[in-house]
């Protein structure tokens, strides 16, 4: 029986069934309301408008119009382009007792005074004057208490330009974006830099190298391989304006040039408008904030270090982050005094002593000296420490270190004794595996990897990672179209650079990036870093970094507000970045899509304008990525 009714219910008589169809007069009117609705709807939330202006046409300036592609290729069959107008995933009600907080994420941040344009908040000169001046310990880095904090935004100064594109940058800059002329009077002799009009030539001259920069690296270049690729990753004590470093560039040689905050004045400001990789630092009583066995060299032209003083403390600290085998140059003085002392007004005596107190340190740090021709001394560490500890055996000063990590340099103290070296069991075998020639080195598993000395960290997922980071680069390069566009960036920061991986995928372009590893994080995996070939340094982002601003012309932010998340305010982190981008400068925010939410509320207060975009994999992911164009804006600006 319940067959035939079902039987029944399906073999409806034709006239049934018509009667039941709707009419095309019904079916007409439900098509233009939905028509209707669905265009009421774009109109609502601003789909027909066009994306804003960065710099209200002041300069060429970048919108999240341009700078997002809208027109973006699925880079894989499950990834998704991203939409054309921005994501809305803020809530439009507030819970009770959630006004205050909401009311802080809408502050619409003011430009700080004129006399912060060029404000380095932990290696601020009048804070400086607090601490002893034995040492330099004046010129290290002290930041600011949570009350001394600015809660402004850093300006440009009158009549910022966006600098020259590279190559055409290492050799000229705007004056009005580094607008400081002691140098170009200073050092006119040498032929550092000299101002042409509105802008400064750099000639490529220096104290030891009146012949010219790359005159100069070619004579070291006959004493040790510059050309063969063991040679990678150096560091520039006392950088002067970073040339040596700039000309290292086209032998595929990256330096990391690092000078204190006051010693002639802004040539670390001068070597990043220049786009060559540099910090603020200084040899005092802190570690140099880079892991050990990092550099491949280390460079000293005239760089005022007293190396022979502190029981060779300073030299020791170079060996600590000297790589096996690796390079320490010497020019200036000491270095063929015999010839050099009248004009550099001292007593043949004092420069005499002077040397061979150096030649004493190196000796007891078991250094080889290759060779001394001409200015250029040049020293070699061993390639492990067989031979060394049998000789201090005998020779005890300076002893071997016990029970400290060596990578550990985030506010650490130098200490006078020698770093050891890992534990090889053949003279000739290199301590802590062999490096591969570049570019194989940037590719190739770290020899802190293979050798599993960094605890859960496998040759996999260095593998994975670096794949990982070609199709997330391949993503960036698809919805940010000036990323693409050869010359449009050239100084990159990886706030979170974990691997390098990020850094790694950009080779290829005609940019640096500076990979900061977070001292809150996994920091182990910085020396990985320097072992592909790639430079960084370790970075509590609670605090500023030791960089002038505007030094970066992209940030890249990989999780960073999880990573700090309860650790200190996303408003302070947020401003820090605003102080080192460059106006129309570009932000990448990676993160947890709740977090890009709250932060997108801070910074639409700052002058940027940002739009949040899907995953690469998709909507259904919740990581999604914060597209951010600072606005371009000077001190004139802020005054109207």
């Amino acid at each position: 029986m319940a067959v035939g009714a079902t039987a029944t219910k399906l073999h409806l008589s034709s006239a049934a069934a018509a009667a039941r169809r709707p009419s095309l007069l019904h079916l007409a009117a439900v098509a233009v309301l939905c028509s209707v609705s669905y265009l009421l709807g774009i109109w609502h939330h601003g789909g027909f408008s066009a994306g804003p202006a960065a710099g209200g046409g002041v300069s060429s300036s970048v919108s999240i119009a341009t700078a997002v592609s809208c027109a973006t290729p699925a880079l894989t069959a499950a990834s998704s382009s991203p939409p054309a107008g921005p994501l809305d995933f803020a809530a439009h009600h507030t819970a009770e007792g959630m006004e205050a907080e909401a009311a802080l994420r809408q502050r619409r941040y003011e430009a700080c005074p004129a006399k912060y344009s060029e404000y380095t908040p932990c290696e601020d000169v009048e804070r400086s004057l607090r601490f002893p001046r034995d040492r330099l310990v004046y010129r290290e880095r002290h930041c600011p208490a949570d009350g001394e904090r600015l809660r402004c935004l850093v300006p440009a100064p009158k009549g910022y330009r966006n600098p020259f594109p590279w190559p055409a940058s290492r050799d000229v800059a705007w004056f009005a974006n580094v607008p400081h002329k002691e140098l170009s009077v200073e050092k006119a002799v040498q032929n550092w830099i000299r101002v042409d009009g509105d802008r400064f030539r750099f000639p490529g001259g220096g104290t030891m190298f009146p012949r010219g920069a790359g005159a100069y690296i070619d004579d070291i270049g006959k004493l040790i391989p510059f050309h063969d690729g063991s040679i990678r990753t150096a560091l520039d004590t006392g950088c002067g304006v970073a040339s040596w470093g700039a000309y290292l560039l086209s032998r595929n040689i990256l330096a990391m040039s690092f000078a204190p905050r006051d010693s002639h004045e802004a040539q670390v400001q001068f070597a990043l408008e220049r786009g060559v990789p540099a910090m603020i630092g200084v040899l005092a009583s802190n570690r140099l904030t880079y892991p050990a066995r990092s550099f491949d060299m280390s460079h000293c032209s005239r760089c005022l270090v007293p190396w022979q003083l502190y029981d060779g403390l300073y030299l020791i600290e170079v060996d600590r982050i000297l790589r096996p085998g690796g390079y320490w140059i010497l020019s200036g003085p000491p270095i063929n005094w015999k010839k050099h002392w009248k004009g550099w007004d001292r007593t043949k005596e004092d420069l005499d002593a002077e040397q061979k107190a150096i030649e004493s340190v190196t000796k007891s740090l078991c250094w080889k000296k290759i060779k001394e021709e001409g200015d250029i001394a040049i020293w070699q560490k061993p390639t492990n420490h067989i031979h060394c500890k049998a000789i201090h055996k005998v020779i005890k000063s300076p002893p071997f270190c016990s029970n400290q990590n060596p990578d550990a340099a985030w506010y650490d103290k130098m200490e006078a004794c020698i770093t050891p070296l890992p534990e090889v069991s053949d003279l000739k075998e290199v301590a802590g595996g062999a490096l591969k020639k570049w570019p194989e080195r940037l590719t190739a598993v770290p020899p802190r990897i293979a050798s599993g000395s960094i605890e859960g960290v496998t040759a996999e997922m260095f593998v994975e990672d670096t794949e990982l980071w070609k199709k997330r680069v391949g993503h960036y390069k698809s919805v940010i179209a000036q990323l693409g566009q050869k010359g449009r960036y050239r100084n990159l920061l990886d706030m979170n650079a974990k691997f390098g991986g990020f850094a790694a995928a950009l080779v290829n372009d005609p940019l640096w990036v500076m990979n900061m590893v977070p001292t809150v994080g996994n920091s182990t995996t910085l020396g990985i870093i320097y072992e592909r070939g790639l430079v960084g340094s370790y970075q509590d982002w609670c605090e500023g970094m030791s960089t002038y601003p505007r030094t970066y012309d992209l940030i890249h932010a990989d999780s960073v507000f999880t990573l700090y998340n309860g650790r200190c305010e996303a408003e302070n982190i947020l401003l820090e970045m605003d102080r080192i981008l460059r106006p129309e400068g570009t932000v990448i925010i990676r993160d947890d899509v709740d977090l890009l939410v709250k932060i997108k509320s801070i910074t639409d207060g700052m002058r940027w304008n940002s739009q949040i975009v899907d995953h690469e994999d998709g909507p259904l992911v919740r990581e999604k990525l914060l597209l951010v164009v600072k606005t371009y804006w000077t001190l004139e600006d802020s005054k109207q």
